[in-house]
């Protein structure tokens, strides 16, 4: 009786533990991650091939990568040459999961450099983060068709928010004044952020991260910095921030701070989600740009100064020494 009972109890926690599988959906970069989650929630796994600080354009897989491939139900991948190193991966993974391009319906940033070469960075815009994430909604409704109606209220609550962001950044940038809307960052990740919201980029090295800097680049910074006297230059939570601080200080220029682009921040970080790395970013450019960090300066220098009553105290006890001086020659 105890046997059959065990048995018994043992089934169904199998036929429990088989209900509750969720499926795996596996996205290739941080962001894409994140806009996932958002709008499938508890009802999928969601996973990452390239970790959090990683940088896509150059990143290598590792043995554990194949088998995340091969178990994942959905891939979600960027495309416009972002994940070089993905085909490569998915045929030796073996994996029979559904792989969308997310960036479908995206008018790509044509190279003026590469024959078919395409910006990968269409996410730095809000809205093109509104086709990212209707693709997504799209292909996560094909996987989980019995849970649509929560997938759809999810996703109508996120669009929401996005068109809102989008409304947002556009006001923070329009509060920098005309001649320092130029956005001079490590690489450049920013042109789709740039031309949604009025700013004009200058980056040292080009969309990918996986190229040799050049004098001649350089030499254009220092030129726009010259002409312009831009008030800040950004650098980048993925690439090595050396170089840009080399010309900050060359060009006694400050760092504006720290953004993301390839990579969401760290857990717990302003910018852990697509829409706080977004919000983020264009509170720094905007804060800098508008010269607040010049202001700022200012005032720290102001406040450790010595204070005018001071200056007046000291005058007045050396001229008192002067007149007691006087007063003991003539006497």
């Amino acid at each position: 009786m105890r046997v059959a009972l065990s048995v018994f109890l043992a089934l169904l926690s199998f036929r429990a533990a088989a209900q509750n599988t969720k499926p795996l959906v596996v996205a290739t970069a941080s962001m894409f991650a994140d806009m996932a989650h958002q709008i499938g929630g508890e009802l999928i796994e969601v996973r990452s091939i390239v970790p959090v600080g990683g940088d896509p354009h150059i990143y290598s897989p590792v043995p554990g990568d194949a088998e995340l491939a091969r178990k994942a139900d959905l891939i979600l991948r960027n495309g416009l040459t972002f994940e070089g190193w993905l085909n490569e991966l998915i045929a030796h993974s073996g994996t029979k999961a559904h792989i969308v391009r997310i960036t479908e319906g995206i008018e790509p940033i044509q190279s003026d450099t590469y024959h078919n070469a395409a910006d990968p960075h269409a996410w730095m815009s809000a809205a093109n983060g509104l086709i990212y994430i209707h693709n997504i909604y799209e292909a996560l409704r094909a996987l989980l068709p019995e849970h649509e109606a929560e997938l759809r209220r999810r996703y109508e609550r996120y669009r929401a928010e996005l068109q809102a962001l989008d409304a947002w950044i556009a006001t923070q940038i329009d509060s920098i004044p005309p001649q320092w809307r130029i956005l001079i960052t490590s690489h450049d990740a920013f042109q789709y952020y740039g031309r949604r919201y009025g700013l004009r980029l200058e980056s040292v090295l080009g969309t990918s991260t996986d190229a040799d800097v050049q004098t001649s680049d350089i030499v254009r910074l220092y030129e726009v910095l010259d002409q312009y006297h831009v008030p800040a230059i950004f650098v980048e939570s993925t690439i090595n921030p050396k170089l840009l601080q080399q010309i900050a200080r060359d060009k006694k220029v400050a760092i504006g701070g720290k953004l993301y682009a390839d990579s969401l921040g760290p857990k717990g970080s302003p910018a852990d989600t697509y829409v706080g790395m977004l919000r983020h970013n264009t509170l720094t450019i905007s804060r800098a740009l508008r010269g607040l960090l010049r202001r700022e300066a200012l005032a720290s220098f102001e406040a450790q100064a010595t204070p005018a009553w001071l200056w007046l105290m000291l005058g007045l006890i050396q001229l008192g020494s002067l007149v007691w001086v006087a007063r003991r020659v003539w006497q």
